[in-house]
């Protein structure tokens, strides 16, 4: 059965950072009716197993097909390197689409100026451990040098809201100066937390031309084309915004309303399997 041009988008996270993936799909599409599911209780997936963070992605997929959404964006890189094929298979017979921050992204580093042959990739342990990012990249272009590194600490550090502060700059000094003499063309924010830290990355690595490939832009755009080409287009003047998390409302509900610059009304607590 074709899903209803009205139905909703269903987005999840491991926690606020696929608040990035929201704003960018309220900028391109913003008819659309969102759901999101923030897994608070449970963040961060980056140091937990695969099984662990499959298991994790079938619950909410699940959540997320009962509220009978249109489409899923999978706003977590570590949940895409990990279980993106297996989600698409768990809704396949109910014609809903599953979209993954790391093919949009890997995308989009490579649309970068074709002299760009050097790509940077931060992410968690899982993602970075998986090699996810160089096999879609490398698939696509094997002329491309990928360099990766895992950046755990920059989760727990925007998830206090820190992202601004010195401690996250020392931390980000730490994690890039294995990029200080790559001459990187591209950095890919292999991580839907990080976009927060842009200009803290562009200040400690100093390159004029780099290029910061935000997986949250490229993922909406990508949720655009796949809308458009299937004439799912909710096409009202502004959609809604309901939230759901695992745990922590009142605060969940605070940093939102500061990563999307407007009023969050209600944030509903769901409980999962811990």
């Amino acid at each position: 059965m074709k899903p209803d041009n009205k139905a909703a988008i269903g987005i999840f996270d491991s926690g606020i950072g696929g608040l990035t993936v929201v704003k960018s799909v309220m900028k391109m599409l913003p008819g659309e009716d969102i759901i999101y599911f923030g897994d608070t209780a449970r963040v961060p997936y980056g140091i937990k197993s695969v099984e662990t963070i499959r298991e994790y992605a079938f619950q909410i997929t699940d959540f997320l097909v009962k509220k009978q959404v249109k489409m899923i964006l999978i706003a977590c890189n570590t949940v895409a390197a990990a279980a993106e094929s297996l989600l698409v298979d768990r809704v396949a017979k109910k014609n809903i689409p599953v979209l993954g921050v790391i093919d949009a992204g890997a995308k989009a580093a490579l649309e970068v100026p074709s002299n760009h042959k050097r790509i940077g990739v931060i992410g968690t342990l899982a993602t970075v451990g998986s090699g996810a990012y160089e096999k879609a990249i490398q698939e696509k272009n094997q002329d491309i040098s990928v360099f990766s590194k895992a950046c755990p600490l920059l989760v727990p550090i925007a998830e206090e809201g820190w992202a601004d502060t010195d401690i996250a700059r020392q931390t980000l000094e730490i994690y890039l100066e294995s990029f200080q003499d790559k001459e990187l063309d591209a950095l890919i924010l292999g991580c839907t937390h990080y976009p927060l830290f842009r200009q803290q990355i562009l200040s400690v690595l100093k390159n004029p031309s780099l290029e910061i490939v935000d997986s949250a832009d490229s993922i909406a755009l990508k949720a655009k084309e796949v809308l458009t080409e299937k004439k799912l287009i909710n096409t009202q003047e502004k959609g809604s915004f309901s939230c759901y998390v695992s745990d922590k409302p009142q605060r969940f509900q605070h940093l939102a309303e500061l990563f999307l610059g407007e009023a969050v009304r209600r944030v509903e607590v769901i409980s999962l399997p811990v």
